[in-house]
């Protein structure tokens, strides 16, 4: 038996005859760019995340940027996050001109509010909190303090499609979101998509410009900007998929709290806090000898992995920011001990008892 990372065949089987009525009926419409599979997909998602506004684009990296500028942040400005992120969340802030400013997480994955205030100077405008493996950052703390100081807050929800803090989705606490719809998230394209969400009228005018050219209309560019549009065919295979997903989350929360049960003795499992919805996007434990423990996984036919070895501090790209490993000791010990197990929709129980039976067999070694 093997347990592979994904296995999108498996998550799309009750689906593909859906999905393929969709690919052709957008075939055939001759509607290939902004029509109407995106606006209904943008209504239906802002929707779903209790937010009034949403703008598909090409991928969340871009949605990150282009809300950036959106919000007037650039050249001499400063925005904190996280150090333990995929990287686009402080490599967009490095794109529009200004500094990532980054603040240590806790164990939770997230960014650590209790250091956020600490970080602010005269320069700071916003911050940037990450829902990190698809657990609800502790944004009520995080408001407070951007009220506090006047910033913006922008949710990098790109791995937490669908998880609530007290009720209430992600995407609609900050002054925007932006999510990713990699192949890889809960809710996702066949291919690079991305979406955001806002409740400011004026942002959302602001931003539909943005990824489209700078453009007002056909005629008049009222400034230079980028293409970063969602394609009208993802879309409307996005729309059917997100008819699915709070099936797929439920199905997903089902194969973690049950991974929890059987792993707890051997490793650190990922918990669900108090009025907090955790989706799963990634499974991560925490483990001792990790990269042995990977190797032997993936030797026995489990494809674990690591979502990041490299905190951005370190990363080649952040060496003019001047940042020492330990600057930030909380994320410099997780990132030695994270690992991501394979969870999705479709993954047996029998796939699951073998990766419990590996990892009991290894560290009882």
């Amino acid at each position: 038996m093997r347990v592979p990372y994904t296995a999108f065949k498996i998550k799309n089987a009750p689906i593909r005859q859906k999905l393929i009525q969709a690919f052709e009926q957008v075939i055939d419409s001759g509607h290939y760019i902004q029509g109407p599979n995106c606006a209904a997909f943008e209504q239906e998602f802002a929707l779903f995340c209790g937010s009034p506004f949403a703008s598909g684009t090409s991928n969340g990296t871009d949605s990150l940027h282009l809300i950036l500028r959106a919000m007037g942040i650039g050249l001499g400005d400063e925005v904190i996050t996280a150090p333990n992120s995929f990287i686009a969340s402080a490599s967009t802030i490095a794109l529009v001109g200004a500094t990532p400013v980054f603040v240590d997480v806790t164990e939770d994955l997230n960014i650590d509010p209790y250091k956020i205030e600490q970080a602010i100077t005269s320069r700071t405008k916003a911050i940037i909190p990450i829902h990190l493996t698809g657990r609800p950052a502790k944004m009520l703390e995080i408001n407070n303090i951007a009220n506090k100081y006047n910033l913006f807050v922008l949710e990098d929800a790109a791995q937490s499609v669908g998880a609530k803090l007290k009720g209430k989705r992600v995407g609609s606490w900050g002054d925007a979101a932006s999510f990713s719809l990699h192949p890889l998230k809960n809710l996702h394209a066949f291919g690079d998509a991305g979406i955001i969400t806002t409740k400011n009228a004026n942002l959302i005018e602001r931003f539909n410009i943005s990824k489209n050219h700078g453009l007002k209309n056909r005629d008049q560019c009222d400034f230079w900007s980028f293409n970063c549009r969602l394609d009208e065919l993802q879309a409307a295979l996005l729309r059917i998929q997100l008819q699915e997903l709070e099936h797929w989350t439920e199905e997903r929360r089902e194969l973690a709290f049950r991974y929890n049960e059987l792993l707890k003795p051997y490793v650190k499992v990922p918990e669900e806090g108090l009025d907090e919805y955790h989706v799963f996007q990634t499974y991560v434990v925490l483990a001792e000898n990790r990269d042995e423990l990977q190797k032997f996984l993936r030797d026995n036919g489990v494809e674990a992995l690591v979502h990041y070895p490299t905190p951005i501090h370190m990363q080649p790209a952040a060496a003019g920011l001047n940042y020492k490993p330990n600057d930030f000791p909380v994320t410099q010990q997780l990132s030695k001990r994270i690992m991501s197990l394979p969870l999705y929709p479709g993954l047996t129980h029998e796939q699951q008892d073998l990766v419990a039976e590996l990892i009991s067999t290894f560290y009882k070694k």
